[in-house]
């Protein structure tokens, strides 16, 4: 905020207390929470770059938050309003706070890397390979993301970072995958596509999320479209380098024979792997793609294969109107909201 005179207003200064004093910080006034914790090292998560839609920078506040913003409740149940959980993106710091963070956003780092090659997956699809410089390894969970900086360039003033899930395997710690969607206007997807060279530094932290594999033995129906192909294809190659043998059924939707890619990766899988079945699907194949396979939503798709799954696990990555609809199907086949697991783009 300004002044008439064109000063930075001057909000003051206030102390956060974060976890009954684990840590505590001293903020300028009338940033928002998000933006104050980022700053000081504390990694919230944010997949929406701070927009107020994601609903990933829940915190708790314990005091000074002050009343719940009309843009916060539609993004919290009644329980977590009760619990005092806020979307820290949409609160400003008008006063000391007290707050609590999950544990394991101490244990996230900031990563400096070296793209090394940048290759086309599709017409709007770029996969990254990133190998690691400082620190030189990282250890996640297949189904994890990091967050990418995007440096300040053109009409974008400032740095942000956005999410993108981690593609490679674990067992591949000294460098990182990346499988990413352009997205008209996308500050971030935009600077990828446009800006980005091979032999470039970036700079990413992570990892985050709780988007895995359960620990059952449970046949699992993954459903994926377009760059929600990502921690799939981390999962895949980490099962098969731990011999997982668990029953899984992979549906990956598309609309044409363009917007296909790592199908032949993923074929020459399942013809090695008897538990793993790989179905892609196009909704709308071109008449010259001389398409002999599924045909319909991925949902439709979906829909004609499963009959009782109450004994499956769904695994979902994607857009929020994909991931809506696959839920709905998965339910009414029998599978329980506790055995249906995703992550969502916003």
């Amino acid at each position: 905020m300004t002044t008439s005179s064109g000063k930075k207003a001057n909000h003051g200064e206030y102390r956060i207390d974060i976890n009954n004093g684990k840590k505590n910080i001293t903020v300028n006034g009338g940033e928002t929470l998000l933006a104050s914790l980022t700053s000081r090292g504390i990694a919230v998560p944010s997949v929406c770059g701070g927009r107020g839609v994601c609903a990933y920078c829940k915190v708790k506040i314990h005091e000074g938050g002050g009343p719940l913003m009309p843009t916060e409740q539609p993004l919290l149940s009644p329980e977590e309003i009760e619990d005092n959980v806020r979307i820290s993106c949409q609160v400003k710091v008008h006063n000391d706070m007290t707050i609590e963070v999950p544990e394991e956003l101490f244990k996230i780092k900031k990563f400096r890397g070296r793209v090394d090659l940048i290759t086309d997956l599709t017409h709007d699809i770029k996969q990254l390979r990133i190998s690691l410089v400082e620190p030189d390894t990282i250890e996640f969970t297949p189904g994890q993301y990091i967050q990418l900086q995007a440096p300040a360039y053109g009409s974008n003033p400032e740095p942000v970072y956005r999410a993108y899930s981690i593609s490679s395997p674990p067992e591949d710690s000294g460098a990182l995958e990346l499988v990413i969607r352009l997205v008209p206007e996308g500050i971030c997807t935009t600077w990828v596509f446009e800006h980005l060279e091979e032999g470039q530094e970036v700079v990413f932290r992570g990892p985050y999320g709780d988007f895995r594999l359960s620990e059952t033995d449970k046949e699992m129906i993954w459903i994926a479209g377009g760059s929600g192909m990502a921690p799939f294809w981390s999962m895949i190659r980490h099962m098969k380098n731990q011999n997982i043998s668990r029953s899984c059924r992979y549906f990956f939707g598309a609309v044409a024979k363009r917007d296909l890619f790592l199908v032949d990766e993923l074929e020459a899988l399942a013809d090695k792997l008897d538990w793993f079945e790989f179905i892609p699907a196009l909704s709308g194949p071109d008449e010259n793609d001389k398409w002999n396979g599924q045909t319909g939503l991925v949902t439709e798709v979906l829909d004609r294969h499963i009959e009782d799954g109450s004994d499956l696990e769904g695994y979902l990555c994607g857009s929020t109107g994909m991931i809506d609809a696959s839920v709905k199907v998965l339910k009414n086949r029998n599978i329980p909201e506790s055995r249906i697991f995703y992550d969502k783009f916003n």
